[in-house]
């Protein structure tokens, strides 16, 4: 029999160090774990071991801490993100049937040398697999060691059994404890002779074989004065250096050897595990296969066709007596699926009748609790069919977004695969899922943000979409035409001033064209040419007069691309442009839009409002725009419970007036237009982390003078100070930062030995709840604007979200109400220390209500 016993720190370490970053679906570094796991295979390949085990050191001091207090005292702290794997590699090991060894008080080389001498008593080989030379004393004709060593960036091999370890040190296995003794081992911090290195020791072991021969002989001529007069007076620490270096071959170990025994089969949960972790290629290399239990869980399918009376009864009876349903369309309300936990009813109609319509009466009234997946599109669905919106319990999606709001993908499949370790799809992995998330989000006191937010914003936010946002196609054919011949002229003219024609969208002729031709400086070359991007050509603006023009090209060119024919492609068959409104993008909570993005319309004035003017209200209609005013800075003073600040929003003084009196130390009635505009920008800066050099770029100063408004500011606005260094120390200690409504993000970046990363991580936890808050707060208010225009009989309809904007489409006649209706809602969402103040317009396009 043979066994083959890892040395479970020393390799996973090794693999950290020598597997590029990987990570796993939702995030988790995971290169460590992949590492292992393929010596782990390779191994077992080529060693065909009878069983397996891995021996782990433990965090808590051995005996050889007790006897020598610096025993690895210099030894740096695991990294953070191999910290985090080793109880994911642990895990992995339990779900291979693959026994893990841990000794407290002892070392895994003691856990190691014991099992060997138990592979000996009972006549077994034993392998040793490790990357540390420690094991080396343990080598007999039973047992070797399997040594893993870098070098010149590459991984070697090698088995040592006792002819190979004497041909390359020259003496028997078991004195590599001598020499440690002699030399000392600088990793462990293991003393050894004062003076005497590797050479002097290995010469010393040759010559005598043993350091009880060495000190037995300490007056022979063999041994130079000066040597002998440094192991004269370093024999006790030779002697504390033998015996910390020696493996305790008798440890306390439960263990009977037969319990180490594997036949190449792994636990079901591997599987799911696997998945999960993104080891889709050690699934197919070892062939695990999911299980029968993971993956049936319905009773039965029925297909439903479109004359069966009595299978439609069954399932008539099935959704009116279930407590809820989950709902998972297919192919619109053409092919969806049913669970009600027993069964998975799958509906398909090849031509209407009677029974469809009725299904979906049935299963789409208020009292059928039922959950799906992305709810807000179910319900855009529903509205084409003017079916009710009612009834909706659950959203697999939002929960799972909830939860772990920083991952890219909340698809069923990678969802199902998290929480139910299996790819289970359609309506029966809705129904599994939604109790679990449910629970998790109840863990996380997560519940009121999910019923009372997420939730009801979907049916406002399909309505929404459906309603879509009328613009006037002839004025933005007409818009696209002029910038056609703006950008003509520019080219042209930039043509003459570079001397001849060439591709002004070619970064490489361009660079050739600024830095060669007209020989500019700054010119920065990069590995495919001169880098000629906006902050490039920025500190060139006053070198030469074509950069202005270019810089004015790009400008119109993504205009004409993006908002002039970029628009006149998306608008329907109603005039209208239908955005879709994404819940699940942000970290933050903030809303996203697309096809087209309507929350991306160029911020600069003139721009801006010649696009607006072309998104107008219908003959008869107006449309009303409510925004917040400063809501981030209002919601940083109640957060922070800055006094100052709060006393400036409650007198309503300018808030940006007011700072900059604060931080230039003048009277508010002598505050300038630059003292407010640098103000601001500071303002603003704070609740984005913003550094002094940042804030030094953005407003034209040097940074030792950014940095001195921003000691002023923090001086003034002690609130804002502590808030900014709480905040962090916070999240450090919690993992994560929130919103006032509980909103969740993770942090694990402020761990990370990355210092960007620590830095990013140190941002997001002074913004996100703020800006968190504010997207809170904007959801609450367009869920009770949507409730309240509905409860008064109005017919007009919330159409548009900008981040703090609202925007109303409304008869005329109805204008002044909605404009009282939507700020009032919007001021009284919250009760804050600070008051939430909302400004409402009304004009025919969006620019006149701007």
């Amino acid at each position: 029999m043979k066994l083959m016993i890892l040395d479970g720190n020393s390799i996973i370490n090794r693999a950290f160090y020598g597997i590029r970053a990987l990570n796993a679906p939702d995030g988790t570094p995971t290169n460590a774990v992949y590492g292992f796991l393929s010596i782990l295979r390779k191994l077992s390949e080529s060693e065909k071991p009878d069983a397996v085990c891995v021996a782990f050191d433990l965090k808590t001091p051995t005996f050889r801490h007790v006897r020598y207090a610096e025993y690895k005292a210099q030894r740096k702290g695991m990294p953070e993100e191999l910290a985090q794997q080793m109880p994911i590699m642990k895990k992995v090991l339990d779900a291979m049937r693959i026994r893990r060894l841990e000794l407290e008080g002892f070392e895994a080389d003691d856990i190691i040398g014991t099992v060997s001498r138990m592979c000996a008593e009972k006549g077994w080989d034993c392998r040793i697999v490790t990357g540390d030379k420690d094991s080396f004393q343990l080598i007999n004709e039973h047992t070797h060691v399997i040594h893993y060593k870098s070098r010149m960036g590459r991984t070697e091999t090698n088995e040592y059994d006792p002819a190979v370890f004497e041909a390359e040190y020259g003496f028997a296995p078991r004195h590599i404890v001598d020499l440690k003794a002699l030399m000392g081992d600088s990793s462990d911090n293991i003393p050894g002779v004062p003076g005497v290195g590797e050479k002097t020791a290995s010469e010393l072991m040759h010559r005598f074989g043993s350091l009880a021969a060495i000190y037995d002989n300490i007056d022979s001529a063999d041994i130079k004065e000066s040597v002998r007069k440094k192991l004269v007076a370093g024999k006790d620490s030779a002697m504390l250096s033998y015996e910390l270096a020696t493996i305790n071959t008798s440890a306390p170990v439960e263990l009977e050897l037969s319990e180490c025994l594997h036949d190449g089969k792994f636990g079901a949960e591997l599987y799911g595990l696997f998945k999960r972790l993104g080891f889709n290629s050690f699934i197919e290399k070892w062939g695990i296969e999911e299980t029968a239990e993971q993956s049936e869980t319905a009773a039965k399918a029925i297909s439903l066709p479109h004359r069966d009376d009595a299978e439609y009864s069954e399932l008539c009876d099935a959704i009116s007596n279930a407590d809820a349903v989950a709902v998972y369309l297919i192919d619109g309300l053409d092919a969806f699926e049913i669970c009600d936990g027993k069964c998975v009813y799958t509906v398909r109609w090849t031509e209407l009748c009677e029974n469809h319509a009725r299904l979906l009466e049935l299963l789409f009234s208020e009292n059928v609790r039922k959950t799906g997946h992305g709810v807000k599109d179910l319900m855009s669905e529903l509205i084409k069919e003017k079916l009710p919106l009612s009834g909706f319990a659950g959203d697999t999606e939002l929960a799972a977004y909830l939860l772990c709001a920083t991952e890219n993908d909340y698809g069923l499949e990678r969802i199902s695969m998290r929480y139910l370790g299996s790819e289970k799809l359609g309506a029966e992995a809705i129904y599994l899922l939604n109790p679990i998330l449910e629970a998790e989000l109840a863990k996380l006191s997560m519940q009121k943000l999910y019923r009372d937010i997420e939730l009801p914003l979907c049916e406002v936010l399909a309505q929404m979409e459906n309603s879509g946002f009328m613009i006037d196609r002839a004025a933005l054919g007409e818009f696209s035409e002029s910038l056609s011949g703006d950008i003509e002229r520019l080219r042209n003219d930039i043509w003459e001033l570079a001397g001849g024609e060439f591709n002004i969208n070619s970064p490489k002729q361009l660079g050739e064209v600024l830095f060669v031709r007209l020989g500019l400086p700054s010119g920065k070359k990069t590995k495919t040419g001169w880098s000629t991007n906006a902050d490039v050509l920025d500190k060139l603006r006053d070198k030469h007069p074509i950069i202005n023009m270019i810089l004015d090209y790009r400008m119109l060119t993504k205009l004409k691309s993006t908002y002039a024919d970029g628009l006149l492609k998306l608008i329907g068959a109603d005039g209208r442009l239908h955005t879709s409104f994404k819940m699940t993008v942000t970290a933050t909570g903030r809303l996203s839009s697309t096809e087209p993005n309507l929350q991306n319309i160029p911020i600069r004035k003139e721009l801006g409002a010649r696009i607006r003017k072309m998104f107008i209200a219908p003959k008869g209609m107006t449309l009303v725009d409510a925004d917040y005013s400063q809501i981030e800075l209002r919601l940083l003073a109640h957060i922070s419970n800055d006094m100052h600040m709060q006393e400036a929003f409650k007198s309503g003084e300018d808030i940006h007036r007011a700072t900059a009196a604060q931080v230039f130390g003048v009277p508010v009635s002598e505050v300038t237009a630059t003292h407010r505009s640098r103000a601001k920008a500071v303002n603003f800066g704070i609740v984005y982390g913003i550094s002094a050099w940042s804030l030094a770029q953005d407003i034209g100063v040097m940074p030792f003078e950014a940095k001195a408004y921003m000691d002023a500011y923090l001086e003034n606005y002690s609130g804002v100070r502590n808030y900014m260094h709480d905040i962090v120390v916070k999240a450090k200690n919690d993992g994560y930062v929130e919103t006032l409504y509980g909103r969740r993000r993770e942090l694990p970046e402020l761990n990370s030995s990355n210092f960007n990363m620590r830095s990013f991580g140190e941002r997001v936890a002074l913004n996100m709840p703020i800006q968190g808050t504010a997207a809170d707060i904007i959801k609450l208010a367009m869920i009770r604007v949507y409730g309240r225009l509905k409860a008064e009989g109005l017919r007009s309809r919330l159409i548009l979200q900008v981040h703090d904007e609202l925007i109303c489409e409304c008869p005329e006649e109805e204008t002044d109400r909605v404009c009282t209706i939507l700020t009032e809602e919007m001021e009284n969402v919250a009760r804050l220390a600070v008051p939430l103040t909302v400004e409402a317009k009304s004009g025919h396009s969006w620019a006149e209500a701007h």
